[in-house]
């Protein structure tokens, strides 16, 4: 029992070790949204409603594609168990080609797509200022899945510190460039929100070129020779990578555009609705994106032992980290409930728009808890390659049960923008047991014949 305990306590303070820097640039990520978010709404809310609603088409193909990157991981991490420098390399550049191509396609997406949002009966004035937004935001698809392929490969062989240094530079990057731009500083003219969208995609091309010279430049990388070179690719990894990316990638869609058409939803009740759905949603993503850095360790340590076909300490790293995302979430949930009222105001001080997000804040607080255990479940499930069935059950949980709920709640009832987090909440849920079950029974019988 000792031993266990002893064992457990260091899985955790290994895992911790290694998530801790990955939650930081998860963070990163996020962190550039609130930032666009809370310097935007100073400037008023029809433009915090733009963001909340150009987001709608952003964030789903982002974070696809993101999915999609994240078949890197748990093979780079498990080759690197077995000390496979080779089939490493390979990964890469094969990760890098699915990455490029997939970026460029997104590009064109929302570009082809972007009037759309003129379709689905939102504020006039808001979709005014949401398309130029979205047309810039559009271009940094391609930096962010480039740096995705960089940062998934020195992650996956346990370097997850390079990707927290560079984020938290490009993050003080967008802070100055978003004071420039949106205000008009330093001789520059008063952008407002199209100055905010210059700002991320500057950030990010910056982000790239930064991961980009220290994985060529640093001894870390230095025996993998070749990483860039062009052919001699094979059909059969390839078909290995998206056969593990595309359906992640289709987990991020069902769920993220979950809240995305809650955010649309939010839209049908006016422009006040929608920006403070737009504070909820930023809120709550903040302490997503946290937890998924326990999730990304979970993939890497894993299918790191995995590939050690140590089954036992891939069941124990799985566990612990799991355990520390139900803490974090628990204080997340406290927050979100103590402060409801105070987190609003940091973006808006439109009376109507915090009264309207404040208990949007209680719902989130009380679905903090699933999203920690559906996020972390998932990620280990990812560094066994299981990622068909979870895709499934997460749509059944968003799309077949929670929005239907959500919206019969909201306009049906007459609850609003309540009903339709409720649906949210109903959904996180049901995902969490759902994926929790996958787990439990599929770690149980890791290892055995």
């Amino acid at each position: 029992m000792i031993k266990t305990l002893t064992r457990y306590q260091t899985h955790i303070r290994e895992g911790f070790l290694l998530a801790f820097p990955v939650i930081v640039s998860q963070l990163g990520h996020v962190m550039m949204g609130v930032t666009d978010s809370i310097m935007v709404g100073h400037v008023g809310t029809t433009s915090l409603a733009a963001v909340s609603l150009a987001n709608v088409a952003f964030n789903v193909l982002m974070l696809f594609g993101i999915g999609v990157s994240y078949a890197i991981t748990p093979l780079v991490a498990s080759y690197h168990g077995e000390g496979d420098h080779g089939n490493i390399r390979e990964t890469f550049r094969h990760g890098l080609v699915i990455n490029v191509i997939n970026g460029i396609f997104l590009i064109m997406v929302v570009l082809l797509c972007k009037n759309l949002l003129y379709h689905i009966d939102q504020p006039k004035e808001v979709v005014a200022l949401a398309i130029p937004f979205l047309s810039i935001l559009a271009f940094s698809l391609l930096p962010v899945l480039v740096f995705q392929t960089l940062r998934q490969f020195v992650e996956g062989m346990g370097h997850t510190k390079i990707a927290m240094v560079i984020m938290i530079i490009s993050n003080v990057i967008n802070i100055l460039l978003n004071y420039i731009f949106i205000y008009g500083h330093f001789g520059f003219p008063a952008m407002g929100l199209i100055g905010s969208g210059w700002a991320t995609l500057i950030s990010r091309v910056i982000m790239v070129l930064l991961i980009v010279a220290i994985v060529f430049y640093s001894p870390h990388f230095k025996s993998f020779t070749g990483l860039y070179k062009i052919g001699n690719y094979s059909k059969t990894l390839f078909k290995k990578m998206l056969n593990i990316g595309i359906p992640a990638g289709v987990q991020f869609i069902f769920e993220v555009a979950a809240f995305d058409f809650s955010a649309v939803m939010m839209g049908w009740l006016g422009t006040q609705t929608l920006a403070a759905h737009q504070i909820a949603i930023n809120l709550a993503t903040v302490s997503y994106m946290a937890t998924s850095g326990f999730a990304a360790a979970a993939t890497i340590r894993v299918a790191n032992f995995m590939g050690k076909k140590d089954f036992q300490n891939a069941k124990m790293a799985a566990n612990g980290l799991l355990a520390m995302a139900i803490a974090l979430m628990g204080v997340t949930a406290i927050g979100f409930i103590a402060c409801r009222f105070w987190m609003p105001s940091l973006y808006v001080s439109d009376l109507d728009v915090i009264n309207i997000a404040a208990p949007l804040l209680i719902i989130a607080g009380f679905f903090q808890l699933s999203d920690g255990i559906q996020v972390v479940c998932i990620g280990a499930l990812r560094g066994i390659r299981d990622v068909k069935i979870p895709s499934v059950l997460i749509f059944i949980a968003y799309w077949i049960i929670g929005l239907p709920l959500g919206y019969w709640l909201g306009f049906k009832l007459g609850w609003g923008a309540n009903g339709i987090w409720m649906g949210l909440l109903i959904g996180l849920t049901l995902t969490a047991i759902a994926m929790l079950i996958r787990f439990n029974r599929l770690f149980k019988n890791l290892g055995r014949p």
